[in-house]
Protein backbone atom coordinates (compact mmCIF):
# COMPACT_ATOMS: atom_id res chain seq x y z
CA UNK A 1 0.00 0.00 0.00
CA UNK A 2 1.31 3.43 -0.96
CA UNK A 3 2.04 5.69 2.00
CA UNK A 4 1.85 9.40 1.24
CA UNK A 5 3.65 12.03 3.31
CA UNK A 6 2.46 15.59 3.76
CA UNK A 7 4.30 18.55 2.27
CA UNK A 8 4.57 20.04 5.76
CA UNK A 9 6.79 17.07 6.72
CA UNK A 10 9.33 17.81 3.99
CA UNK A 11 11.90 19.36 6.35
CA UNK A 12 11.99 16.20 8.46
CA UNK A 13 12.32 13.91 5.44
CA UNK A 14 15.03 16.11 3.96
CA UNK A 15 17.32 15.19 6.86
CA UNK A 16 17.58 11.67 5.41
CA UNK A 17 19.29 13.03 2.28
CA UNK A 18 22.97 13.91 2.29
CA UNK A 19 24.67 16.44 0.01
CA UNK A 20 24.92 16.53 -2.98
CA UNK A 21 21.22 16.16 -3.78
CA UNK A 22 20.31 15.27 -7.34
CA UNK A 23 17.16 17.20 -8.24
CA UNK A 24 15.40 15.57 -11.21
CA UNK A 25 12.31 16.96 -12.90
CA UNK A 26 10.06 16.86 -15.91
CA UNK A 27 10.64 19.47 -18.61
CA UNK A 28 7.19 21.11 -18.77
CA UNK A 29 6.13 24.31 -17.01
CA UNK A 30 4.94 22.42 -13.93
CA UNK A 31 8.07 20.29 -13.60
CA UNK A 32 10.47 23.14 -14.34
CA UNK A 33 8.69 25.42 -11.87
CA UNK A 34 8.87 22.72 -9.20
CA UNK A 35 12.58 22.26 -9.92
CA UNK A 36 13.22 26.01 -9.79
CA UNK A 37 11.37 26.33 -6.46
CA UNK A 38 13.40 23.54 -4.88
CA UNK A 39 16.70 24.64 -6.45
CA UNK A 40 16.23 28.15 -5.07
CA UNK A 41 14.93 27.12 -1.63
CA UNK A 42 17.27 24.28 -0.66
CA UNK A 43 20.51 26.33 -0.69
CA UNK A 44 18.83 28.72 1.76
CA UNK A 45 18.99 25.95 4.35
CA UNK A 46 22.53 24.96 3.41
CA UNK A 47 21.74 22.08 1.06
CA UNK A 48 23.71 21.61 -2.16
CA UNK A 49 21.80 20.49 -5.24
CA UNK A 50 22.54 19.65 -8.83
CA UNK A 51 19.83 19.75 -11.48
CA UNK A 52 18.95 17.18 -14.10
CA UNK A 53 15.98 17.92 -16.35
CA UNK A 54 14.71 14.87 -18.22
CA UNK A 55 14.40 15.33 -21.95
CA UNK A 56 12.75 13.63 -24.87
CA UNK A 57 12.06 9.96 -24.19
CA UNK A 58 13.86 9.89 -20.83
CA UNK A 59 12.42 8.25 -17.74
CA UNK A 60 13.93 8.07 -14.25
CA UNK A 61 13.00 4.40 -13.88
CA UNK A 62 14.61 3.35 -17.17
CA UNK A 63 17.74 1.22 -17.23
CA UNK A 64 19.60 4.02 -19.01
CA UNK A 65 18.84 6.63 -16.37
CA UNK A 66 19.49 4.23 -13.51
CA UNK A 67 22.89 3.53 -15.02
CA UNK A 68 23.63 7.24 -15.21
CA UNK A 69 22.60 7.82 -11.60
CA UNK A 70 24.53 4.76 -10.38
CA UNK A 71 27.75 6.40 -11.57
CA UNK A 72 27.03 9.69 -9.79
CA UNK A 73 28.46 10.72 -6.41
CA UNK A 74 25.22 11.89 -4.81
CA UNK A 75 23.75 11.72 -1.33
CA UNK A 76 20.08 11.79 -2.22
CA UNK A 77 17.51 12.19 -4.95
CA UNK A 78 14.47 14.45 -5.20
CA UNK A 79 12.37 13.67 -8.28
CA UNK A 80 9.42 15.87 -9.11
CA UNK A 81 6.61 15.72 -11.68
CA UNK A 82 7.90 12.40 -13.01
CA UNK A 83 5.33 9.98 -11.61
CA UNK A 84 5.42 7.36 -8.88
CA UNK A 85 6.31 3.78 -9.82
CA UNK A 86 7.40 0.51 -8.31
CA UNK A 87 11.09 -0.07 -7.79
CA UNK A 88 13.73 2.57 -7.17
CA UNK A 89 15.75 5.09 -9.13
CA UNK A 90 18.81 4.10 -7.12
CA UNK A 91 18.37 1.55 -4.37
CA UNK A 92 21.18 2.78 -2.08
CA UNK A 93 20.17 6.43 -2.30
CA UNK A 94 17.46 8.06 -0.11
CA UNK A 95 14.78 9.44 -2.40
CA UNK A 96 11.85 11.85 -2.16
CA UNK A 97 9.20 11.84 -4.90
CA UNK A 98 7.09 15.00 -5.23
CA UNK A 99 4.33 14.34 -7.71
CA UNK A 100 0.65 14.74 -8.56
CA UNK A 101 0.03 11.98 -11.12
CA UNK A 102 -1.87 8.77 -10.48
CA UNK A 103 0.71 6.37 -8.96
CA UNK A 104 1.60 3.42 -11.18
CA UNK A 105 3.04 1.37 -8.34
CA UNK A 106 4.55 1.42 -4.85
CA UNK A 107 8.21 2.49 -4.88
CA UNK A 108 10.88 0.82 -2.80
CA UNK A 109 11.68 2.89 0.30
CA UNK A 110 11.16 6.31 -1.34
CA UNK A 111 9.20 8.97 0.51
CA UNK A 112 6.22 10.04 -1.59
CA UNK A 113 4.73 13.52 -1.28
CA UNK A 114 1.71 13.41 -3.54
CA UNK A 115 -1.58 15.16 -4.06
CA UNK A 116 -3.37 12.62 -6.26
CA UNK A 117 -5.81 11.82 -3.42
CA UNK A 118 -6.77 15.47 -2.85
CA UNK A 119 -9.58 17.48 -4.43
CA UNK A 120 -8.53 19.58 -6.23
CA UNK A 121 -5.25 17.82 -6.99
CA UNK A 122 -2.30 20.19 -6.43
CA UNK A 123 0.28 20.37 -9.19
CA UNK A 124 3.86 19.30 -8.59
CA UNK A 125 4.95 22.94 -8.48
CA UNK A 126 2.37 23.72 -5.81
CA UNK A 127 3.47 20.68 -3.79
CA UNK A 128 7.09 21.84 -4.11
CA UNK A 129 6.10 25.30 -2.91
CA UNK A 130 4.27 23.84 0.08
CA UNK A 131 7.34 21.70 0.82
CA UNK A 132 9.61 24.74 0.85
CA UNK A 133 7.26 26.47 3.30
CA UNK A 134 8.41 23.88 5.84
CA UNK A 135 11.99 25.13 5.41
CA UNK A 136 11.38 28.82 5.95
CA UNK A 137 10.00 31.91 4.18
CA UNK A 138 9.24 31.12 0.53
CA UNK A 139 6.82 33.89 -0.39
CA UNK A 140 9.05 35.08 -3.23
CA UNK A 141 8.62 31.69 -4.93
CA UNK A 142 4.82 31.86 -5.05
CA UNK A 143 4.79 33.02 -8.67
CA UNK A 144 6.65 29.86 -9.72
CA UNK A 145 4.00 27.69 -8.10
CA UNK A 146 1.30 29.68 -9.90
CA UNK A 147 3.14 29.42 -13.21
CA UNK A 148 3.18 25.64 -12.86
CA UNK A 149 -0.51 25.61 -12.00
CA UNK A 150 -1.37 27.64 -15.10
CA UNK A 151 0.97 25.59 -17.29
CA UNK A 152 -0.68 22.37 -16.14
CA UNK A 153 -4.18 23.74 -16.89
CA UNK A 154 -5.23 23.74 -13.24
CA UNK A 155 -5.81 27.48 -13.05
CA UNK A 156 -9.53 27.15 -12.37
CA UNK A 157 -9.03 24.97 -9.28
CA UNK A 158 -9.64 26.70 -5.95
CA UNK A 159 -6.06 26.82 -4.68
CA UNK A 160 -5.60 29.69 -2.23
CA UNK A 161 -2.03 30.12 -3.48
CA UNK A 162 -3.33 30.68 -7.01
CA UNK A 163 -5.77 33.28 -5.77
CA UNK A 164 -2.99 35.18 -4.02
CA UNK A 165 -0.69 34.94 -7.07
CA UNK A 166 -3.49 36.19 -9.31
CA UNK A 167 -3.93 39.25 -7.10
CA UNK A 168 -0.22 39.89 -6.78
CA UNK A 169 1.01 39.30 -10.33
CA UNK A 170 -2.06 39.26 -12.56
CA UNK A 171 -3.22 36.21 -14.46
CA UNK A 172 -2.24 37.44 -17.94
CA UNK A 173 1.51 37.62 -17.25
CA UNK A 174 1.34 34.20 -15.62
CA UNK A 175 -0.40 32.72 -18.67
CA UNK A 176 2.08 34.29 -21.07
CA UNK A 177 5.05 33.12 -19.02
CA UNK A 178 3.67 29.58 -18.73
CA UNK A 179 3.16 29.38 -22.51
CA UNK A 180 6.69 30.63 -23.05
CA UNK A 181 8.21 28.09 -20.65
CA UNK A 182 6.21 25.21 -22.16
CA UNK A 183 7.34 26.17 -25.67
CA UNK A 184 10.90 25.06 -24.91
CA UNK A 185 10.20 21.34 -24.60
CA UNK A 186 7.60 21.44 -27.38
CA UNK A 187 10.03 22.85 -29.94
CA UNK A 188 11.89 20.64 -32.40
CA UNK A 189 15.05 20.69 -30.25
CA UNK A 190 13.15 20.03 -27.02
CA UNK A 191 15.82 21.97 -25.14
CA UNK A 192 14.36 23.14 -21.81
CA UNK A 193 17.68 24.62 -20.66
CA UNK A 194 16.79 28.25 -21.48
CA UNK A 195 13.41 27.87 -19.75
CA UNK A 196 14.99 26.56 -16.56
CA UNK A 197 17.68 29.24 -16.62
CA UNK A 198 14.98 31.89 -16.84
CA UNK A 199 13.02 30.47 -13.90
CA UNK A 200 16.14 30.28 -11.77
CA UNK A 201 16.91 34.00 -12.13
CA UNK A 202 13.59 35.83 -12.65
CA UNK A 203 11.63 37.10 -9.65
CA UNK A 204 8.22 37.52 -11.29
CA UNK A 205 6.35 36.53 -14.46
CA UNK A 206 6.82 40.08 -15.70
CA UNK A 207 10.60 39.76 -15.36
CA UNK A 208 10.49 36.38 -17.08
CA UNK A 209 8.75 37.99 -20.06
CA UNK A 210 11.27 40.83 -20.32
CA UNK A 211 13.30 40.85 -23.51
CA UNK A 212 16.30 41.94 -21.50
CA UNK A 213 16.73 38.22 -20.84
CA UNK A 214 18.52 36.41 -23.70
CA UNK A 215 16.58 33.28 -22.78
CA UNK A 216 13.27 35.03 -23.45
CA UNK A 217 14.15 35.61 -27.10
CA UNK A 218 15.07 31.93 -27.49
CA UNK A 219 11.77 30.87 -25.96
CA UNK A 220 9.78 33.28 -28.14
CA UNK A 221 11.32 31.70 -31.24
CA UNK A 222 10.41 28.24 -29.91
CA UNK A 223 6.86 29.42 -29.22
CA UNK A 224 6.48 30.69 -32.79
CA UNK A 225 7.85 27.42 -34.19
CA UNK A 226 5.37 25.39 -32.16
CA UNK A 227 2.49 27.67 -33.17
CA UNK A 228 3.19 27.10 -36.87
CA UNK A 229 3.42 23.33 -36.42
CA UNK A 230 0.20 23.25 -34.40
CA UNK A 231 -1.78 25.25 -36.93
CA UNK A 232 -0.81 22.76 -39.64
CA UNK A 233 -1.65 19.74 -37.47
CA UNK A 234 -5.05 21.10 -36.48
CA UNK A 235 -6.18 20.72 -40.08
CA UNK A 236 -5.69 16.94 -40.00
CA UNK A 237 -9.00 15.00 -39.78
CA UNK A 238 -9.46 12.32 -37.10
CA UNK A 239 -10.10 8.65 -37.84
CA UNK A 240 -13.07 7.32 -35.87
CA UNK A 241 -13.42 3.78 -34.53
CA UNK A 242 -15.95 3.12 -31.79
CA UNK A 243 -15.23 5.40 -28.85
CA UNK A 244 -11.80 6.42 -30.20
CA UNK A 245 -10.87 9.33 -32.46
CA UNK A 246 -7.29 9.15 -33.76
CA UNK A 247 -5.30 11.99 -35.29
CA UNK A 248 -2.05 10.88 -36.95
CA UNK A 249 0.61 13.54 -37.44
CA UNK A 250 4.31 13.82 -38.20
CA UNK A 251 6.18 16.68 -36.53
CA UNK A 252 9.46 17.12 -34.63
CA UNK A 253 7.56 19.38 -32.25
CA UNK A 254 5.75 18.02 -29.20
CA UNK A 255 2.33 19.13 -30.37
CA UNK A 256 0.43 15.85 -30.01
CA UNK A 257 -0.88 16.76 -26.52
CA UNK A 258 -2.09 20.12 -27.88
CA UNK A 259 -3.78 18.46 -30.86
CA UNK A 260 -5.53 15.94 -28.61
CA UNK A 261 -6.64 18.73 -26.31
CA UNK A 262 -8.05 20.80 -29.19
CA UNK A 263 -10.11 17.87 -30.54
CA UNK A 264 -11.27 16.90 -27.05
CA UNK A 265 -13.51 19.96 -26.93
CA UNK A 266 -15.07 19.12 -30.31
CA UNK A 267 -15.45 15.38 -29.77
CA UNK A 268 -16.80 15.29 -26.25
CA UNK A 269 -18.14 11.74 -26.60
CA UNK A 270 -14.81 10.27 -27.76
CA UNK A 271 -11.43 9.33 -26.42
CA UNK A 272 -9.12 11.47 -28.53
CA UNK A 273 -5.66 10.12 -29.31
CA UNK A 274 -3.11 12.23 -31.19
CA UNK A 275 -0.13 10.16 -32.36
CA UNK A 276 3.11 11.72 -33.59
CA UNK A 277 5.46 9.71 -35.80
CA UNK A 278 8.02 12.52 -36.15
CA UNK A 279 8.74 13.41 -32.54
CA UNK A 280 11.45 10.80 -31.83
CA UNK A 281 13.02 8.45 -34.40
CA UNK A 282 11.80 4.87 -34.06
CA UNK A 283 8.92 5.73 -31.74
CA UNK A 284 5.29 6.79 -31.88
CA UNK A 285 4.50 9.23 -29.12
CA UNK A 286 0.82 9.75 -28.39
CA UNK A 287 -1.43 11.77 -26.11
CA UNK A 288 -4.91 10.73 -25.00
CA UNK A 289 -7.54 13.17 -23.76
CA UNK A 290 -11.28 12.91 -23.13
CA UNK A 291 -14.31 14.73 -21.79
CA UNK A 292 -15.97 11.36 -21.12
CA UNK A 293 -16.31 10.09 -17.59
CA UNK A 294 -13.60 7.54 -18.21
CA UNK A 295 -10.32 6.58 -16.58
CA UNK A 296 -7.84 6.76 -19.47
CA UNK A 297 -5.06 5.14 -17.47
CA UNK A 298 -7.28 2.09 -16.96
CA UNK A 299 -8.33 2.26 -20.64
CA UNK A 300 -4.72 2.16 -21.80
CA UNK A 301 -3.92 -0.61 -19.35
CA UNK A 302 -6.73 -2.70 -20.84
CA UNK A 303 -5.29 -2.16 -24.33
CA UNK A 304 -1.60 -2.40 -23.44
CA UNK A 305 0.31 -4.17 -26.24
CA UNK A 306 3.38 -6.37 -25.88
CA UNK A 307 6.37 -4.05 -25.66
CA UNK A 308 4.68 -1.36 -23.57
CA UNK A 309 7.08 -0.17 -20.86
CA UNK A 310 7.42 2.61 -18.30
CA UNK A 311 6.81 5.19 -21.05
CA UNK A 312 3.23 3.96 -21.55
CA UNK A 313 0.07 4.99 -19.75
CA UNK A 314 1.06 7.28 -16.90
CA UNK A 315 -0.34 10.68 -16.00
CA UNK A 316 -3.89 11.65 -15.16
CA UNK A 317 -7.21 9.86 -15.48
CA UNK A 318 -8.37 12.11 -18.33
CA UNK A 319 -4.99 13.15 -19.69
CA UNK A 320 -2.38 10.52 -20.37
CA UNK A 321 -0.36 9.05 -23.23
CA UNK A 322 2.81 7.17 -23.93
CA UNK A 323 5.39 6.03 -26.44
CA UNK A 324 5.51 2.78 -28.41
CA UNK A 325 7.70 1.18 -31.04
CA UNK A 326 5.96 0.67 -34.43
CA UNK A 327 5.15 -3.02 -33.88
CA UNK A 328 3.70 -2.33 -30.44
CA UNK A 329 1.79 0.67 -31.81
CA UNK A 330 0.23 -1.43 -34.55
CA UNK A 331 -0.91 -4.01 -32.00
CA UNK A 332 -2.33 -1.21 -29.86
CA UNK A 333 -4.17 0.31 -32.85
CA UNK A 334 -5.65 -3.08 -33.75
CA UNK A 335 -6.92 -3.56 -30.21
CA UNK A 336 -8.72 -0.21 -30.54
CA UNK A 337 -10.39 -1.33 -33.76
CA UNK A 338 -8.52 1.21 -35.91
CA UNK A 339 -7.18 -1.42 -38.31
CA UNK A 340 -4.74 -0.82 -41.14
CA UNK A 341 -5.65 2.86 -41.40
CA UNK A 342 -3.61 3.46 -38.25
CA UNK A 343 -0.78 1.06 -39.08
CA UNK A 344 2.72 2.60 -39.01
CA UNK A 345 5.85 1.11 -40.54
CA UNK A 346 9.30 1.48 -39.04
CA UNK A 347 10.20 3.88 -41.86
CA UNK A 348 7.27 6.16 -41.05
CA UNK A 349 8.67 6.88 -37.59
CA UNK A 350 12.25 7.50 -38.66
Amino acid sequence: MLRVARAAEFRDHLTLLRDDILLVSHNDADGLSAAAILARALPRVGRRVRLRILGRGENPWSAEFRGEVAASAIGGIIATDLGVRAGSIRADCPTILIDHHVPAGVPDEAIVISGFHEDPIPTSSLLAYRCTASLGPADDLLWLAALGIVGDMAESAAFPEMGEARRRYGVTPLRKAAALINAARRSATGDAGPALALLLKADSPQKALSRQNPETAVLEAARDEVKRALEAAKRLPPKIAGPVALVLLHSPCQIHPLVAQSWRARLKDRIVIAANTGYRPGWIHFAARTDRDEDLIAFLRDHAPPGADEAYGSGHRRATGGALRPAAWNAFARSLGLGEAASISAGDSA
